[in-house]
């Protein structure tokens, strides 16, 4: 113990005790802070002084809110720096050489003591004119614009109401106005006016009618006559072949094939062939374009008439546009196939198949069909083709429409507003068959949808159509005839420049049935 004490009294002499002071007065210091702080914090925290304006609408708590908005507001806008706009520093520094400058090149009147190239303003030696000289003719394009007609078009040109009327009279005679398409440009010269104050009379007018006709308007005499120009057309189709390689789309696209006869192609074989796995990089793509080429060098690529696919030398599909409606058959004459459940009208299913309770009688009771949420007045359309077996009142079902399908399969539609088939009647895919409607026990207006098969209701969702069209007898001759015709075209032969026929061997314009009668077009 006496050596402890000798050791403590030591480290006193030796260490002051005014640092260990201050450090514990500056921690109680520190710890008052915090809690003071904490308390403040607390308090504050308690207080709600942004309430969201979102809630309690017009509640006391949501006028203070209201109040607490609109005073940090004000106190934001009285602080405000302002609303004028700031100035940048110019560009450039403007002196009064560079602005001697500036004015030698500007433009400005004359009269006003302008400068142009140097040269002073005007002087009691300039000498006014009565009349600035004219253009002795005007050269200018037109172009007819969408639902716009051939005698405005001119007339906005420049072209008088009377030359206007004459020019489109002579155009009728020579084919119909609207066959005209829309952006086509007309070439119109205006000659010298007679008068001040009166239009410029119309010297020539020309344009491409058709991809195979131009007709030219000119003045002879003073007299406005129309002179067809039958251009040469071929109508070779363009057949491109070449290696599928890495991808087929930049094959085709790199050997020159359209890209909407692209797109087409891949459609038509992607339904028959797996374009990811099924196609090698050597297989050989074969496709045929309407394509049609005038003499005056202008070239116009049509629908997809061909697509084909070969491997080894043999076709793997062959593909051609048959018929009135543009779709594709194979080469043994199968068609495009149409699969999946066509949605008789495009509303959300609001009810399924199954078990549910009633919204009118109030209990458990099957639900023997599917419900699709649709608006009065909209249409249905068959599921698949079928014969229409009943159209009429059914009961809770209101009007209804019920189908025969292949298969043992009947479908049918409730709550129609009106229909549009009746019973015996045959009935296509999508062809419209009635109206929604809120007829029999229903809540308000949708369709009801039943699938049967055999008599015993079925859930609609769990079936599939598969549609195919066939071709049979004279209709599969005659396909087959083209399908060989066409394959004869070699591939790249349309491409070639088409010579224009010598005078002697031009082709005649196609004959009219009133050039047949003896009518010719007068000169007006």
């Amino acid at each position: 113990m006496a050596g402890g004490r000798a050791a403590a009294l030591i480290h006193a002499q030796i260490v002051s005790e005014e640092p260990a002071v201050v450090r514990h007065r500056a921690r109680a210091l520190v710890d008052r802070w915090d809690s003071v702080r904490w308390r403040a914090e607390a308090r504050l925290a308690s207080v709600d002084l942004a309430p969201d304006l979102a809630q309690g609408i017009g509640t006391r708590r949501w006028f203070r809110g209201l109040g607490t908005f609109v005073g940090l507001s004000a106190f934001s806008l009285a602080f405000w720096p302002g609303f004028a706009p700031l100035e940048a520093a110019p560009a450039t520094r403007v002196d009064d050489a560079v602005r001697d400058e500036f004015r030698s090149q500007m433009i400005m009147p004359l009269a006003l003591g302008g400068d142009a190239g140097r040269q002073m303003g005007p002087t009691a030696a300039v000498t006014t004119l009565k009349a600035a000289p004219e253009r002795p003719t005007l050269q200018l394009v037109a172009t007819l614009v969408q639902g716009d007609t051939f005698g405005r078009m001119l007339q906005r040109a420049g072209v008088g109401a009377t030359d206007a009327a004459r020019v489109e009279r002579l155009v009728t005679a020579a084919m119909p106005l609207d066959e005209i398409a829309a952006g086509t440009p007309v070439d119109v010269t205006l000659g010298r006016r007679a008068a001040a104050g009166q239009p410029r009379p119309l010297d020539t007018l020309s344009f491409r009618a058709r991809f195979d006709l131009a007709l030219e308007i000119g003045r002879e005499g003073g007299v406005l006559s129309l002179e067809r120009k039958p251009i040469r057309v071929d109508t070779t189709p363009l057949r491109i072949r070449g290696l599928a390689g890495e991808s087929l789309y930049r094959s085709m696209r790199g050997a020159g094939a359209p890209p909407s006869a692209v797109q087409a192609y891949l459609r038509q074989i992607g339904e028959r062939i797996d374009l990811e796995g099924g196609v090698q990089p050597t297989d050989t793509f074969d496709l045929i374009v309407s394509y049609r080429r005038a003499a005056t060098g202008e070239r116009k690529a049509g629908e997809l008439l061909y697509a084909g696919i070969e491997r080894n030398g043999k076709p793997r599909a062959q593909l051609m546009r048959w018929g009135s409606d543009g779709q594709f058959f194979e080469a043994s004459g199968v068609g495009e196939q149409t699969s999946g459940l066509l949605q008789p009208v495009p509303g959300r299913i609001t009810s399924s198949f199954g078990m549910r309770r009633h919204p009118i009688l109030g209990y458990m009771r099957r639900h023997a069909g599917m419900d699709f949420k649709a608006a009065h007045g909209q249409p249905i359309v068959a599921v698949t083709d079928g014969y229409v077996a009943s159209a009429g009142r059914a009961g809770g079902c209101g009007n209804a429409v019920r189908l025969n399908h292949a298969g043992a399969l009947q479908t049918r539609y409730c709550h129609l507003s009106s229909m549009a088939v009746s019973a015996g009647q045959a009935v296509r895919r999508g062809q419209v068959i009635g109206y929604v409607g809120s007829t029999g026990l229903s809540t308000g207006p949708h369709l009801h949808y039943e699938m049967y098969r055999n008599g015993q209701a079925i859930n609609p969702s769990s079936v599939s159509f598969v549609t195919r069209a066939l071709l049979s007898g004279e209709s599969l001759e005659r396909f087959r005839g083209v399908l060989a015709r066409l394959k004869t075209v070699e591939a790249g032969a349309a491409l070639a420049d088409l010579a224009p026929a010598p005078a002697a061997a031009r082709a005649p314009e196609p004959t009219r049935e009133i050039d047949r009668a003896g009518v010719r077009t007068p000169a007006i």
